[in-house]
């Protein structure tokens, strides 16, 4: 399968699989809006090509928030884009204050492709709270979701300076 035969397949799977889903924000936009976000980000703002981080970021939240098994992204995918989501997926079974700790603890030792993928997730969420968050999220929320985000980005830092700086300046939004 060649470059652009896989993304387009990304994409299908992103869309069918996130189908049902919205976002939280007041619109309640639909889901895939935020995978194509982060693919959107590494392509055309960081300049990243490589199509197994593309497709990761696309899929980066179907295993989470789907019924998607990481054996069925390697059959579909391949074990490199696999690896990819499985870097940044959070165990859905741990208490939520866990999990966030985990996501801090875990955010070093991803693979470099997956910390591309786990930035660009950062840089959309900030970027979406900033612009058109939840309508339930206090000021206070919203402060302390860009807080951890900068604890979990602090970990990944060194890998890919304009991505980095992106970040910088999304989390200058923060709320106040």
């Amino acid at each position: 399968m060649d470059k652009i035969q896989i993304l387009i397949k990304a994409v299908e799977f992103s869309a069918r699989k996130h189908k049902d889903q919205r976002r939280k924000d007041v619109d309640a936009s639909p889901y895939v809006n935020h995978p194509i976000s982060l693919a959107n980000i590494l392509a055309n703002e960081a300049g990243v090509s490589d199509i197994a981080v593309i497709c990761g970021a696309l899929l980066h939240d179907t295993v989470e928030d789907t019924n998607t098994t990481f054996e069925e992204l390697e059959r579909e995918f391949g074990v490199e884009i696999k690896d990819i989501v499985k870097d940044v997926t959070d165990d859905k079974t741990l208490e939520k204050a866990v999990r966030k700790q985990a996501q801090i603890d875990h955010a070093a030792l991803a693979s470099p492709k997956a910390k591309l993928v786990k930035l660009a997730d950062k840089i959309s969420n900030l970027r979406d709270i900033a612009t058109s968050p939840p309508g339930d999220w206090s000021v206070e929320r919203k402060q302390a979701y860009f807080d951890w985000a900068k604890l979990v980005v602090d970990q990944v830092r060194g890998v890919h300076p304009a991505l980095e700086a992106l970040f910088d300046q999304a989390f200058s939004a923060k709320p106040k």
